[in-house]
Parts: C-alpha cells; structure tokens; sequence
C-alpha cells in the first residue's frame, strides 16, 4: 500500500528561536560617572531586529533600559546607536546580519548622553537651524499672484540625494573631526547646506556660505569620509561637502 506523507502544521515546521547574548552600556551622567554593561539573554529569529532585541529586554527583564526609538521602519532617525561598534540605526539593523550571537550596543559618540542609549541632539538640532534649512527667497507659493515653483528633472537630480536626510545623527557620530572640535557644524549639517543651496529655487545662496565658510565650518572637514559610509539613507555627506567647497572656491555657481 502506497504510503501518503502529511505536512507537518506550521507550528512544527517552525524554527525554534536561537538566543544571542545583549550587551547594552548603561549610564546616567544626572547621578553618576559610572558606566557599565548589563548582558542579557534575549531569544531571537532571523527577522529579529536589534531595537526589538532592546524592547525585549526592556518589556520583559528590566524596564529601566534608556532607549529612544519611534517609527521602527528606518524614516523617523530615533533609533541610531553604536552596534558592535558601528554606528548605525537598531530598527534597521537585524541581529542575523551581523554574524555573531554577542551584540553590544552603545550610545553614539560626540553627544551628550541623557541615559544608556538616549543621546541629547540639541546641537544637532542648532547647527542644523544655523545653515538655514528652508527655500530662501523674497516671494513663495502662497504670494498672491505667484504659482507653484516648477523643476525641471535636471534641477531636481541636482539635490535629490541630499533631501532624503533623516536627522538620525549617525554622519556626526562616526566623524572624527567632531570628536574634536565641539563648534564644528558637522557632516549633517554641512550636507543639507549643499542641498539647499544646489537648489534652483533658492535665493539664500550667498548668506548660506558666508556661515560655512568658518573654521568651524566647512574646512574643518578633513574628509573622512565615515560619514557617508554610516549613512542608513545614501545621503553621502562627504560628497555634499566638497560639493559645497566648489561654490566658495568658485567652481560652481
């Protein structure tokens, strides 16, 4: 009699999850200089990402873990820590990419730390407002009498790449020049300079490099380039830099 094999229900065709080991560096700088790591074991699939590693730990073994975090599709930027040593952004980041069953994550450098992972972007946020991150000009799209500002392809390819910036803060983290010197303007910063001012609708061309062309400005790039190579979106702000450097060196106009 011929034999008819029966598949095997979803549950036990299931993988049973594998367990890594979590190193998360903690402090607290409002009560105490000391930092440590807490290691915990956290069960893991192949989809698991390293922010659901952390929410496990926080949601299960101790609540008290510092970590900011929001869209968890790799859009909002909240997410970004040091993981293995890498800065990169944990809701995108999956523990089987990395290829080890330890996993160390730790707040970014070059910011002020609030808790654990939690970074303080206050400066991030200021150096962004310096360089004037909006279409600068006399009459906009809501001017009476005036319609909307048409692009053509060219023009827009022109800072495309430069607009999908997140604000998560990884380019200053992995930049050496940051580490030091604390008036820097940054990568990110920098970039979006570029962007707007490669921008044809743009009439703030002018006033925009007159605040990179600093020492703390654009020549304090020593062009690194770990910022672009951190970059969860493609941005390249190293590119965007020596793009920026054209206009003042009157390659570009």
């Amino acid at each position: 009699m011929a034999t008819v094999s029966v598949p095997k229900s979803s549950e036990e065709t299931t993988t049973q999850p594998s367990t890594i080991t979590l190193r998360i560096k903690r402090s607290n700088p409002s009560e105490s200089t000391e930092k440590t790591f807490s290691e915990f074991q956290v069960p893991v699939q192949k989809w698991t990402t390293v922010l659901e590693a952390i929410l496990y730990v926080k949601q299960n073994l101790d609540h008290s873990v510092g970590v900011r975090y929001s869209c968890r599709q790799a859009s909002c930027g909240s997410c970004g820590m040091k993981i293995n040593g890498k800065p990169a952004l944990a809701c995108y980041t999956k523990l089987s990419e990395l290829g080890t069953s330890i996993v160390t994550v730790e707040p970014m450098n070059n910011f002020p730390i609030i808790r654990d992972l939690a970074v303080n972007f206050e400066q991030l946020i200021s150096n962004h407002k310096k360089i004037k991150p909006f279409i600068v000009r006399e009459d906009s799209e809501i001017t009476p009498g005036t319609k909307e500002f048409i692009q053509k392809p060219e023009d827009l390819e022109k800072f495309l790449q430069f607009s999908y910036c997140i604000k998560c803060g990884l380019c200053n983290s992995a930049c050496p020049t940051m580490a030091t010197d604390t008036s820097f303007l940054g990568p990110q910063a920098l970039a979006q300079a570029f962007r707007y001012t490669a921008d044809n609708r743009d009439q703030g061309k002018d006033e925009r490099l007159k605040i990179v062309d600093d020492s703390h400005g654009i020549w304090r790039c020593h062009f690194a380039g770990s910022c672009s190579h951190v970059c969860p979106k493609g941005v390249d702000p190293a590119m965007a830099i020596q793009l920026l450097r054209g206009y003042l060196l009157g390659f570009r106009k």
